[in-house]
């Protein structure tokens, strides 16, 4: 007989919410009509446990269960060639089957299932599996089921679930919440121009070092006073500080490679983040104002790539041990440089062509595809 355990005792209308965790293969998972939410899945010795939510009648009444056993342990370590992390906001059932039947679809043996965060606003839970694939057609495959299903999958090799050894950062847009240079021109009156010159290059409508520079034409004559008062107001990306915060406790060095300024990166390193080396342009001064003009050579696409790699081989680190984050067109030579390179929150474009993409969660959802927990990331997150 089933048995109804650890209900929570939450009621909408008379109907009461029951949590459950079901006992079963994983190819039976597909065959409930019903759907609810997700709390956990986690597979291994071709048995899967999986931790559900719902109302009414029981997804699975002809499976063993139990109460709820939310995962906490460390998690599996990976021994598959192939890891793709499913992240969602509100994961269902309905979302898991779809992505089962698009492993089977796609002939991708699954040999593990970890589930490295459930929280009800968040579940991510990590995929092992075996399989020959070409990374590019099998990555754009996930961004099409991502965007039916209303997730993140992230698709990456195995030997990649690993906290790096290096980590290069995009500011703009990426480890603040704002482009500095159209901050800038809002100030002076001239914001959407300067905006729709900043969209189109992040878009990778314009090359970038022609907009640099029409840019800073226009910002000539800005005070280096107003600066100042700008840089203590830029939001940081939700995530940055926790995700730079772990990294420096798991002994990974960082850099931010920007398109922006070093006055700005310079006032997030001393001040709010935990950055060990910043490359960035550099602001020209006279008299207390900016001149417009530019100082070579501008930090570019290439040129962040060139940085990113130039500093790998200083510190001795493999790019097998380096990752990238970034989120416009100029970001792209240098997400596709390392072992993983995430676009976060990116533009169209940069989704399609960045090797991984997270667009659903904060900056700090990127321990995830290092190999982490929520367990593991809340004790980082403890003072030594």
């Amino acid at each position: 007989m089933r048995r109804l355990l650890n209900k929570l005792g939450t009621f909408a209308m008379g109907v009461e919410t029951k949590a459950q965790e079901f006992h079963l293969p994983l190819a039976q998972i597909t065959q409930s009509h019903f759907d609810c939410s997700v709390r956990y899945l986690t597979y291994s010795g071709g048995h899967a446990l999986l931790g559900l939510e719902y109302d009414n009648a029981a997804p699975f009444s002809d499976a063993a269960s139990c109460q709820l056993n939310l995962p906490s342990a460390i998690p599996s370590d990976v021994q598959s060639p192939w890891c793709l992390t499913f992240l969602s906001p509100a994961a269902t059932l309905s979302q898991l089957q779809r992505l089962l039947d698009f492993c089977a679809e796609q002939h991708w043996h699954i040999d593990v299932i970890d589930t490295l965060a459930h929280r009800h606003e968040c579940t991510v839970i990590r995929f092992q599996f075996s399989a020959e694939l070409e990374f590019s057609p099998a990555r754009f495959a996930c961004l099409q089921l991502a965007e039916a299903i209303g997730a993140d999958l992230v698709l990456q090799e195995g030997t990649s679930q690993r906290v790096p050894a290096l980590a290069g950062f995009d500011m703009d847009s990426t480890l603040i919440d704002a482009e500095v240079i159209d901050e800038l021109a809002k100030i002076t009156g001239i914001g959407d121009q300067v905006a729709a010159i900043t969209a189109a290059a992040m878009r990778g409508e314009l090359d970038f070092r022609d907009s640099f520079k029409k840019r800073m034409a226009l910002l000539k004559g800005f005070s280096e006073q107003r600066l100042a008062e700008i840089a203590t107001q830029l939001p940081l990306k939700d995530g940055a500080q926790n995700l730079l915060h772990c990294l420096r406790k798991l002994g990974c060095k960082t850099v931010i490679l920007s398109g922006g300024f070093t006055y700005f990166a310079n006032f997030l390193q001393r001040e709010r983040l935990a950055v060990d080396l910043i490359y960035a342009n550099e602001l020209e001064f006279a008299e207390g104002t900016l001149t417009g003009e530019v100082i070579e050579p501008i930090v570019d696409g290439m040129r962040k790539r060139l940085l990113l790699g130039e500093t790998a081989k200083e510190m001795g680190v493999p790019l097998e041990k380096v990752v990238a984050v970034g989120d416009g067109a100029n970001d792209i030579p240098m997400l596709n440089l390392g072992a993983l390179g995430i676009a976060i929150h990116p533009k169209p474009k940069v989704r399609r062509e960045a090797p991984q993409a997270i667009t659903l969660f904060g900056l700090d959802a990127a321990l995830y595809l290092f190999g982490l927990n929520d367990q593991q990331i809340a004790e980082l997150g403890q003072p030594s």
